[in-house]
């Protein structure tokens, strides 16, 4: 092989190297250019999703922390045709939507649906708010009145002393004075549960001890190793 050959040789394995580099070097920046673009979509669809949860979220908020005493009133009322009562509950006439919530707006109050099962629904003509602060006092009220009754518990034995006798007498009747419930328990003790007619015999002393404040619900049962009677407060008497 002359010098002009090799020559030759070498260029042309130099040319086709080249070229064969030039085609890698486009491919590998094809794939950049597709996957920087399936990057941004990628990012758009993350970010897209993230404000769909966000919308969904606040709804859902929104609807939790709505009060399940609330009512619809005005525009969200989406029934076609309402009856309509006044604020005294006197009948105004059976109306298309429109016309209640003009007639309620005319009149300067809401439009509050108050039975949306009835054919047609039932609406009041009447001032929202003030409705919704007449109610919540009425409530507590009611709740200021409403009476709870709790449930005291005293503890007894076969062997009971007669001073500490007297004493969970004495806090029984405190707690019937109360209004409270009590509880008396008897608990058995190794051999003591051959002889259950001695806890009776405690359990009827400390009924009879409570005569006047008290009242037994129903006779002492027996479950297990205890025997329990309730004594309730007793009514205080009509004169």
């Amino acid at each position: 092989m002359t010098i002009e050959d090799f020559c030759v040789t070498i260029y042309e394995k130099q040319k086709a190297y080249t070229t064969k580099q030039n085609f890698r070097s486009h491919h590998t920046t094809g794939v950049r250019m597709v996957n920087t673009y399936n990057a941004r979509i990628g990012c758009f669809g993350f970010a897209y999703g993230i404000f769909c949860m966000h919308f969904l979220f606040s709804e859902v908020m929104a609807i939790s922390t709505r009060d399940e005493r609330d009512l619809l009133i005005n525009e969200e009322i989406k029934c076609p045709e309402v009856r309509v009562l006044g604020a005294s509950n006197e009948q105004v006439g059976i109306m298309k939507i429109e016309d209640a919530r003009i007639y309620a707006e005319n009149n300067g109050v809401d439009l509050v649906l108050i039975v949306p099962n009835a054919t047609p629904p039932v609406c009041r003509a009447i001032d929202y708010g003030k409705f919704c602060f007449e109610r919540d006092k009425r409530e507590k009220e009611a709740k200021k009145k409403q009476v709870i009754v709790k449930v005291k518990e005293v503890q007894l034995s076969c062997r009971i002393e007669q001073h500490d006798f007297e004493t969970r007498v004495n806090q029984a009747k405190r707690f019937l004075a109360e209004g409270n419930k009590v509880k008396a328990v008897v608990r058995f003790k190794g051999r003591e549960m051959t002889h259950t007619e001695l806890g009776r015999e405690v359990i009827a002393k400390f009924e009879a001890a409570l005569a006047g404040v008290g009242v037994a619900e129903k006779k002492p049962s027996l479950d297990g190793r205890y025997m329990s009677i309730t004594i309730a407060p007793a009514k205080p008497e009509k004169k």
